[in-house]
């Protein structure tokens, strides 16, 4: 083990604390007091097998959250269990799982997990704690890396089948004949991280569940379903909601924990007319390398996978190790390959890498150990996500330390101007829509593959009998005799759309170095436009590679080795159409409000070169990737004629931008929801309205609920509006408001405040 003794990392952490020059940063400092954990006696009717298992693994008492769990499961219902990272909560569902097999072998068990990582990771956790138990648990996950001789195995005889929705969605329920014996005897389902079941992805998940149940009932089973999430603001809500049924509520968390500190930190104001702040990855940069040249072990999470990329190839380069060692600086984001992974995983859990860049692929609760120190490098979109990345750090024992470095971005600067957002305020509601009628008719569609559908049943909603109807004159069902629908169409439906709103298939990035090619890794289709398009600089672990050619077609990146001191950046263009108007406020307040359909097409136009450390622009490049689009919801906003009529086109236009940055701030404050979640743009004649007009539009297809909530709220989101840009110290206009004056224009703060005021 390689891990620092806890005294050095206390050191470390208090050196940096009592550093002046990053005091002055320091916008808010909280001291969480160590806790003690609190037990609850052993179930009397637990295996013993179980119990001795877990003593012998140095667990002599239950936490207070995993007897309730266990107590709740014992009774036959449903439970979510919300208790924040490292409290033990695997346990919560592993042990009345194990329970339940060792009493009857026959049982089954289906674990679900949002990534392929997390499942491999919690294989090797089960299979440990079986083993102790000396139980022969058959068990094994099922995704699209399992070899085919072992999927066979899995579907004769797994009792514990750990996958993930998406083979759930495309590769056991449309099978469900070759897991007869799964599905008869099916007596749990466990869902964990269900925070991550939000929004589109969620509304999705909702929907399985749906065929899951259907599935379930055919074959005469009714399994309780066992929820494990991150802490939010409506748990029980968002269980019953991707459930469609009643669930216990367990949040008292019973687990010790040490002292931490918890910052936020403020880049130093790097150009004080603009109001433009220094780097937050630089100030992360400089965290990082005090902590881990202090002995502390430290993650840093960054924002994008250029950003992680950037920030590993910084840190290896202050710690380079000597020659012949492997390096203890390592990055981790999406796209590298499992193997990889692993190995990075192993090393932080025994002490060999000292520092991680990590996207938020490692905020989920995979195993990487106590670390000491957490570093979130701009806000992660969601208090539940800073919360779940902040807890990555902290042992049971020792002080650890925690600290989000705010970017330039108007949210960021709103938490450092306002850090009780975060301390104090109820994190975000989980929103699930499952009945938006893009998700729900091609979920019918893969349930009436799966199993006929009775004219009678529903499906979620009262108009399933209409859907059924519209379904079968677009050819994809018939109706019966026996007045049951029936597929009868040549396609596969379940192949047909992903879960995710990006697309089901990824671009594979090929490293063309030398003479033998080889696969470095890969990119979803969204993303590639921006990452691997032709000319980029795509870094993995810290290694520059130039993209000679895209394929777009077959979804192939060429790349080869290059060492150059720039990186790329892409910029997108983004056009909207209205497609149909659902709802206008009536009558009609400060301007025009309505609600409604609408078409957004976005496509990547250029890409700047950066140089390294001093992220100066030296070059740009064009783009030519095809358009993509999407049909989802908006609200949009219209201020009165007469207010516009008073300002010329260039004043107008830099307004607008002002005017749509701090709206999406706010209105994601305002829906409790990601920003990435909200789609802005505004448009100085807008071809719709032919007036200036702001659109807030759902950034996932078909909408998920947040722009029809946000029509509600439009009176709130004008007042919050005009409140954040008046309390904004600045004087023309910063990146915490509207943005620098540069370019929102000289009168762009107070033109912004001017519409914000005509629109209240």
């Amino acid at each position: 083990m390689l891990t620092a003794p806890l005294g050095a990392a206390d050191d470390a952490i208090d050196a940096l604390l009592g550093d002046p020059a990053i005091a002055r940063l320091v916008t808010a400092h909280r001291q969480l007091e160590p806790r003690p954990p609190r037990h609850a006696p052993w179930p009397h009717d637990i295996d013993p097998r179980v119990v001795d298992a877990l003593k012998r693994r140095g667990i002599d008492a239950l936490y207070t959250h995993q007897a309730a769990t266990y107590a709740s499961v014992a009774a036959g219902r449903n439970a979510v269990v919300v208790t924040p990272t490292a409290s033990g909560k695997t346990l919560c569902y592993n042990l009345p799982v194990l329970d339940g097999i060792a009493g009857d072998e026959t049982a089954r068990a289906l674990y679900l997990f949002p990534t392929k990582a997390l499942a491999a990771d919690q294989l090797v956790e089960l299979r440990a704690l079986a083993g102790a138990a000396e139980i022969g648990l058959k068990t094994h996950t099922y995704d699209g890396d399992t070899p085919a001789n072992i999927r066979s195995v899995v579907r004769a005889a797994g009792q514990v089948v750990i996958t993930n929705p998406d083979m759930l969605h495309a590769a056991i329920l449309p099978h469900h004949t070759k897991w007869f014996k799964l599905f008869e005897n099916l007596r749990y389902v466990v869902i964990d991280e269900l925070h991550t079941y939000r929004g589109l992805f969620g509304s999705h998940v909702a929907n399985v569940i749906r065929r899951l149940r259907r599935i379930c009932n055919h074959y005469g089973s009714d399994p309780i379903f066992i929820c494990a999430s991150a802490t939010i603001a409506n748990p029980r809500e968002l269980a019953e909601a991707v459930l469609e049924a009643p669930v216990d509520l367990i949040d008292d968390n019973g687990a010790p924990a040490g002292r931490k500190h918890i910052l936020i930190v403020n880049p130093p104001v790097a150009n004080q007319e603009l109001g433009i702040r220094g780097s937050a990855l630089l100030t992360g940069q400089h965290l990082a390398e005090r902590l881990i040249g202090g002995g502390v072990q430290t993650i840093a999470f960054a924002r994008s996978r250029t950003a992680v990329e950037v920030l590993t190839s910084y840190l290896r380069e202050t710690f380079e190790p000597p020659p012949g060692h492997p390096h203890t600086i390592r990055g981790y984001r999406g796209g590298y390959l499992p193997n990889e992974r692993h190995e990075i995983e192993a090393g932080l859990r025994d002490g060999r890498v000292r520092g991680v860049v990590a996207t938020n692929a490692l905020e989920l609760g995979i195993d990487i150990g106590g670390l000491d120190a957490a570093i979130s490098i701009g806000y992660p979109g969601t208090i539940a996500s800073t919360w779940q990345q902040m807890g990555r750090s902290g042992r049971r024992a020792g002080t650890s330390l925690a600290a989000l470095v705010c970017s330039s971005a108007p949210i960021d600067q709103f938490l450092a101007a306002h850090p009780e957002y975060l301390f104090d305020a109820s994190p975000e509601h989980g929103l699930v829509n499952p009945d938006n009628l893009h998700v729900l008719l091609n979920h019918l569609r893969a349930s009436t593959f799966e199993l006929p559908v009775p004219a009678g049943e529903r499906f979620g909603i009262a108009e399933t009998p209409t859907l059924l109807d519209v379904l079968q004159e677009d050819g994809w069902i018939r109706r019966a005799d026996d007045d049951r629908y029936y597929w009868s169409h040549e396609n596969f439906p379940a192949s047909d759309f992903s879960l995710r709103s990006g697309a089901p298939e990824n671009v594979v990035i090929i490293d063309t170095t030398g003479d033998r090619h080889r696969v470095l890794g890969e990119v979803d289709l969204f993303a590639a436009p921006l990452l691997v398009h032709e000319k980029a600089i795509y870094i993995h672990q810290g290694i520059q590679h130039h993209v000679d050619r895209l394929d777009w077609e077959e979804r192939k990146a060429y790349v080869t080795r290059t060492d150059v001191d720039y990186y790329t950046d892409a910029d997108l263009g983004i056009t909207l159409k209205v497609l149909e108007v659902l709802e206008e406020a009536d009558p009609p307040p400060a301007g025009l409000r309505q609600r409604g359909e609408v078409m957004v097409a976005w496509k990547v136009t250029m890409f700047k070169k950066l140089k390294y450390h001093t992220h100066e622009n030296v070059g740009w490049g064009s783009i030519s990737i095809p358009e993509q689009e999407m049909h989802t919801t908006a609200t949009w906003l219209v201020p009165p004629a007469e207010l516009v009529n008073r300002y010329d086109r260039d004043t107008l236009d830099g307004a607008l931008i002002g005017l749509a940055r701090v709206a999406r701030t706010t209105a994601s404050l305002l829906l409790m929801c990601d920003p990435r979640d909200l789609g802005v743009l505004a448009q100085v004649q807008a071809p719709f309205t032919g007036r200036p007009t702001l659109y807030l539009y759902d950034a996932t297809p078909g909408g998920v609920g947040l722009t029809e909530r946000l029509f509600g709220l439009t009176d709130d989101l004008v007042r919050t509006s005009r409140q954040a840009v008046e309390s904004c110290p600045c004087a023309d206009g910063c990146p915490a408001c509207v943005g620098p004056a540069i370019e929102v224009g000289a009168r762009g703060k107070a033109t912004v405040v001017e519409l914000l005021a005509g629109m209240s």
